[in-house]
């Protein structure tokens, strides 16, 4: 194990298959009226890009002493990770074979986590890349120097292309931040960027999405190995997560949840009305609403109107067709919101 001056020599960091958001906006919880005003703190994080990653409590000291609250201090820390850190693809694509050959196998898996541990390092110290248990690793250590209480929690993160329904497979890492004495969660891999799908390469984009998420709208992508990090009362169970449509990021700011259908695959009648219904929560303006169905190689777009139904809840209706199985992309305003799987069949 190679010893940095911010990592502890005997320890080996569970390298999770992390999974990344792929090209295919959120506003923190804390209520009062200087938390959803971070210029100051993110203006702090500006002053230092591509900082050395050698002395971690010289870092934390600059981005957090000129701030007053452990909000602001957090923010500028979280905002820091997410601008100068790059997304590693070639070691989340080694690492991901890897562990899914190795599931059934904890020794051997173990055993490549211990190897793996060195080039990890390296590579987020020197190159300033890393995968999703890099980043946790960095908001954790980052926020250890300036004094505020984070932790890493592991567990499952759904996509287009991973945990969609199935058991599921532990692939991603988070945080867990004690601010004004309550807990909040943040993904800062997923606020840092995304993956573009046809050059496979990673784009530095910050997105407010997942700092500091409502908690009942991060379980419907994240998923801890420890349900305790839900942070909810009313926990869903790992087969309801796998199995609930996907939920996009765009949502929330709005509160914004589906109500039906309730799981990601669904079944329809041909030529009879078929009903996408969610609780629209508050400030959403919908101006366009526009469906793709996918079957195959064939994409359809449609128009559909919205509506409010007699239990309050905003409607999408649709015909279909034509038999068969459809992707169906719900979006707002031209941003991807909801995505299901529809198998219609014959009366």
């Amino acid at each position: 194990m190679i010893a940095f001056s911010w990592l502890p020599v005997k320890s080996t960091l569970l390298i999770v298959s992390c999974c990344f958001c792929f090209s295919f906006n959120l506003k923190a919880q804390i209520t009062d009226d200087k938390a959803n005003d971070f210029a100051k703190a993110d203006s702090m994080a500006a002053l230092y890009p591509n900082h050395s990653l050698i002395n971690l409590k010289e870092l934390a000291d600059k981005l957090t002493n000129p701030l007053d609250t452990d909000v602001d201090k957090f923010r500028a820390i979280f905002r820091w990770v997410c601008d100068n850190i790059e997304s590693d693809y070639s070691f989340y694509v080694k690492n991901k074979a890897k562990r899914e050959k190795l599931n059934d196998k904890p020794e051997e898996l173990e055993q490549w986590n211990t190897q793996s541990n060195p080039y990890f390092f390296r590579r987020l110290l020197h190159d300033h890349k890393t995968i999703c248990s890099g980043y946790a690793y960095l908001v954790k250590e980052l926020c250890f120097q300036a004094g505020i209480t984070c932790k890493i929690i592991d567990g499952y993160g759904r996509t287009v292309d991973a945990n969609i329904g199935g058991t599921g497979i532990p692939n991603h890492s988070w945080n867990a931040v004690y601010l004004a004495n309550q807990w909040y969660l943040c993904d800062a891999t997923w606020s840092s960027g995304v993956i573009d799908s046809e050059q496979k390469q990673f784009i530095s984009q910050f997105d407010e999405a997942y700092f500091l998420a409502p908690p009942a709208l991060f379980v419907r992508n994240h998923y801890p190995l420890d349900t305790v990090w839900t942070l909810l009362k009313e926990k869903p169970t790992l087969h309801q997560f796998l199995n609930g449509p996907l939920i996009y990021k765009k949502l929330f700011p709005y509160n914004a949840l589906p109500v039906y259908p309730e799981t990601f695959t669904a079944t329809a009648t041909k030529g009879e009305k078929f009903s996408f219904r969610f609780n629209k929560g508050s400030g959403l303006e919908i101006k366009k609403v526009e469906l793709q169905l996918v079957q195959g190689s064939r994409t359809i777009s449609v128009n559909p109107k919205l509506y409010t139904d007699a239990e309050g809840l905003t409607t999408i209706d649709y015909v279909f067709a034509h038999k068969g199985t459809y992707v169906v992309h719900i979006l707002f305003n031209g941003d991807y919101v909801f995505t299901y799987t529809v198998t219609v069949s014959s009366r």
